[in-house]
This record gives C-alpha cells, structure tokens and sequence, in this order.
C-alpha cells in the first residue's frame, strides 16, 4: 500500500470503523479492505444489518414479556401506591419525550452533516469531469485544426508556391511538424470513458442522497408527531390516543432499528474505503488509465514528473517553429505572391489559436487542480459524511431506547385510567367531585327546596279551605315588633301578622328555624322570579 500523505489524515472515527471486525454470513473473518465487488465482503457488511436485526428482535422481546407481565399481574394497590404510579408514569414518559426530542436534534445534525458531505462529494466529482471534459475537447479541437484546417491551407499554398522549391520545402516541415503534433496529442489519455463514469456516480449518488435526506425527515416528523400524541393522550386519559401512540410506536422502533444497520453498514464500509483510498482507486483504473498517471493526480508529488511533460513541451517547440515559418513566409512570399496572404494569415491564426490550447491544456492536466478535487471528495464523504452517518446511528439508538420506554408505559397508564375512572363510579351520586353526578345534575337541574315549599304550601291551602282558623289580631308591644323587624333584616314586608296567611311554616317552629327557612325560600322565589306574598 502506498505511503499517506501529508494532506490527507485518516479521522480517529475511521480508524475506529475500519477496526470493526468483518464476518461472513459463515462467521468467518473478512478482510476488511474496501472491495465492493468481492461477495465475502458484501456479506461482512449484510452481517452488520444482521446484527441490527437480532438487536431488534431482542428489544421486541424484551417489550412483549414485560407487556405480558405488566397485563397478567392484577394487584390491588392502595390509594398512596396508585398516586406514586400514577406519577411514575408521568414522570417516565415526560423523560421519554425528552430523550425523543434530543434523538430528533441529534438525528437533524446527522442528517444536514451527510448531506453536507455528500454534496461536497457530488461537487468534487462534477468538477472533476468537467476538468476531464475541458482536457477532451482541447485535444480533439486542436488535432482537427492539425489534420483538416491547416493541411487544407497547406494545399493551397502548395498550389501557389509551385515554381519556387524553397517555400515548397517549409511548406513541407511544416506539415510534418503538424504531424508530429497530432501525433504527440494521441499519446494522451482520453478520459471519455472516466466522464461517463463519473457522471452516472454523480447522479447515482445525488438521486440515492435526495431521497435518503427526505426520509429522515420524514422519520423526525414521525417520531415528534408520535411524541405529541403520547403527551396529549396521558394529558386528556384518552385510550384511544394511547392505543394509536402504541401502533405508531412500535412502528418508528421498527424504522429506527433498520435504520441504525443501514447507518451502521454504509459507515464502516465508507471507512474502509476512506482507509486507504489511493490502492483502491489504482486497483479500479488499472487497465484504463496508466499506474503512473494515477499516481500523479492521486499524489501531485513534487518529486514526481508530470508524464504529460514531454509531450506538452515537443508541442510547445513546434508551435513556435511553425510561427517563425508562417511568419517568414509573409514576410517573404507574400511580395511574390500576393495571393498567399490569405491562407499565411489563416495559418498564423491557427497557430496562435493553437497555442492559445497548448496554455489551457497544460493548466488543466496539471495535477493541482484534480488532486484538491480529490481532496474535497475525500474530505467530504470521510469526516463530514461518515461523522453524519455516526449521529444519525446515536438517532437511531435514543430513538428506539425513548419509543422502548413509551411502550413499556402503556400498559400503566391504560391501568391508570381504567381505575381512575372506577373510582370516580364509586363515588356517591351526591358527591359535586363526581363526574358522573355532574352530568346528571346537567341535565336535571335542582328544584328540590322550591318543589318541596310548594307542595307544603299547597297542604297549608287545602286545611285553610276547610277550616280557616280565625285571625287574631297581635297587640304586642312596639319593642316586639321591632325584634322582630330587626330578626328578619329589616324587610317591611315581614310584619306581625298571622303565620298561616303567609303560608309559612306551623307557628310550633322556633323563632331561629323559621327565619332561616323564610330566607332561604325568599331566595329560590327570588331565583325563579316569583314574589314573596305580602
């Protein structure tokens, strides 16, 4: 394996990635080296998802036996222990939500950061491919001017140059210089198939980025949304928002647990790779691009020389040759022969053009600018995707350990509820604290004093109908009547008169009882808008 570079470190979470060991589905070790292709390492990773799944079904299990118990157990506990329940359930499922609300925050900053990386990764290798591109197109633009262009202005000028042998023969070195040219230029790489590549990885990676992006998102929103109906049906004892915050619960544990092996899955394979990226991507380009072309923009070492060099600088000699040429020619033959300025101004123009490509060229098969391309990649996809990746796993777990603990306080809470409400049935009917009495007292409003008045009042009115006793008149004294003014709260309407024509109570009641049964009658017939008789 080649050397590290010094501007590239490894992170401490890769190395510490890349040490997880790799097991077949055989449970036999697996080299741990980034091989896409090989079948014994796709397996080393599905074996990581297979752990996620034993995980998931160790927590369904665990929460299926402590339902069976929490169901089956029936214990009659007292009224301290069921208000210390009561609050036991609150207080877990209000930490619950806390725990869900911090795994969402957690999950968003896993989340932006993988997308921060991938977009980087993304941009890398569009730059990239554009810089291949660009390096295409020169080499194609500049060997057609080569072969069609100038050899046609080339023929031309043979044609005018016929009787003079001298201009014969530079128009001559000049068509081998464009040969050798042309020549020189088909030496380099074409990247075409490199651009391919590289643009459907682009687009993969973008298309498979977006819609992973939105899951998440689309999973926080699950997870706050089951959160809100927790907290909403401990809040209104509703069973049936407890039962729905049970389904979805069970649900987003499910998500959550395939989601930490997908996490868990890509991050230690993008670990390996991140692990020693440089014999990975010689092994992919052997065959289609030379070792040592590889080795310069993976390196772009000043101890390396650039293989383009020579090829770069046998053009750069002949263009300026074919200028000094072209340039004689005009200064020279152009007097001779007048009609050969056209095509000389055309040939120079080329030229110029020419080596207006050779400077683009030259920049952009440099190694500097591929290599920090490949350096944003690297850095992309190894320290801020691969540390997304490593939060939205610690997502995954405080989600399924807060969804864990909201199932486990169901049971409780319906228990909870099931008993308030059997002692509120228990309570009296005449309890106002009743909610059952309540409702009935709503729909059936009080009526029994002024109910009862009447009734008696209507007895007092037959026996007078029969027997009207004879009214005596009262010749007390003015001090009595004033007791007795001041006893009734100094209402005129409370005279010395007889007892029985103001339909009250039998004159055998006391002073005391009969006052405070005149007032509270005075005030139902106040109530209903009925007068007192006078």
């Amino acid at each position: 394996m080649p050397a590290a570079r010094v501007d590239y470190i490894a992170p401490w979470w890769v190395v510490w990635l890349h040490s997880v060991p790799h097991v077949g589905l055989r449970l036999q070790p697996v080299d741990s080296t980034f091989n896409p292709r090989d079948e014994s390492y796709q397996e080393s990773l599905l074996f990581l998802g297979l752990v996620a799944a034993v995980g998931l079904a160790l927590n369904l299990l665990f929460l299926a036996v402590y339902l069976v118990c929490s169901c089956c157990c029936r214990r009659d506990d007292g009224g301290q222990t069921k208000q210390l329940g009561s609050y036991c359930v609150t207080w877990t499922a209000v930490v619950a939500g806390l725990v869900c609300c911090a795994a969402v925050g957690v999950g968003f900053y896993g989340n932006s950061e993988t997308n921060d990386g991938v977009s980087q990764l993304i941009y890398a290798l569009n730059d990239a491919n554009h810089t291949f591109s660009g390096i295409d197109a020169l080499v194609s633009g500049t060997t057609q001017k080569m072969q069609l262009d100038l050899e046609q202005h080339l023929a031309r000028l043979s044609e005018i140059f016929a009787a003079h042998g001298d201009y014969i023969q530079t128009l001559k070195v000049m068509q081998r210089m464009a040969d050798t040219i042309t020549t020189q230029l088909s030496g380099l790489p074409v990247w075409e198939g490199v651009t391919a590549e590289l643009t459907e990885v682009s687009s993969q990676t973008n298309f498979v980025e977006y819609y992973r992006w939105l899951s998440y998102l689309l999973l926080f929103l699950l997870d706050v949304v089951i959160c809100l109906i927790a907290c909403l049906g401990l809040a209104k004892r509703s069973r049936c928002l407890l039962a729905s915050m049970l389904c979805c619960g069970v649900l987003t544990l499910l998500l959550s647990w395939a989601s930490l092996a997908a996490d868990t899955a890509a991050a230690v394979g993008t670990s390996d790779f991140c692990m020693a990226p440089d014999a990975f991507l010689l092994n992919v380009t052997q065959g289609h691009v030379s070792t040592e072309v590889t080795r310069y923009y993976l390196y772009c070492s000043q101890s390396l020389t650039s293989p383009f060099q020579q090829t770069l600088t046998i053009f750069q000699r002949l263009l300026t040759t074919m200028q000094m040429q072209t340039s004689r020619l005009l200064q020279f033959a152009v007097p001779l022969f007048p009609t050969s300025e056209k095509d000389l101004l055309q040939i120079q123009l080329l030229l110029n053009n020419s080596e207006a490509s050779l400077h683009q060229l030259t920049a952009l098969l440099d190694c500097r600018g591929l290599h920090k391309d490949y350096l944003d990649a690297l850095t992309g996809i190894c320290y801020d995707g691969i540390e997304g990746l490593l939060y939205l796993g610690l997502f995954s777990l405080l989600a399924a350990l807060a969804f864990s603990t909201m199932i486990c306080t169901g049971p409780q809470a319906w228990k909870h509820f099931t008993t308030r409400n059997r002692d509120y049935d228990d309570i009296d009917d005449d309890d106002p604290f009743n909610p059952q009495a309540r409702r009935i007292a709503a729909h059936n409003p009080p009526r029994g004093p002024l109910h009862s008045f009447c009734s008696y009042s209507s007895g007092l009115g037959s026996q007078t109908s029969l027997h009207p006793p004879a009214q005596t008149i009262s010749n007390a004294p003015v001090s009595e009547y004033m007791n007795q003014a001041a006893l009734f709260g100094g209402n005129p309407r409370y005279e010395n008169v007889p007892l029985i024509g103001r339909a009250s109570p039998p004159p055998t009641y006391s002073p005391s009882m009969r006052a405070t049964y005149l007032s509270v009658t005075d005030e139902h017939l106040r109530h209903y808008g009925t007068e007192y008789p006078a």
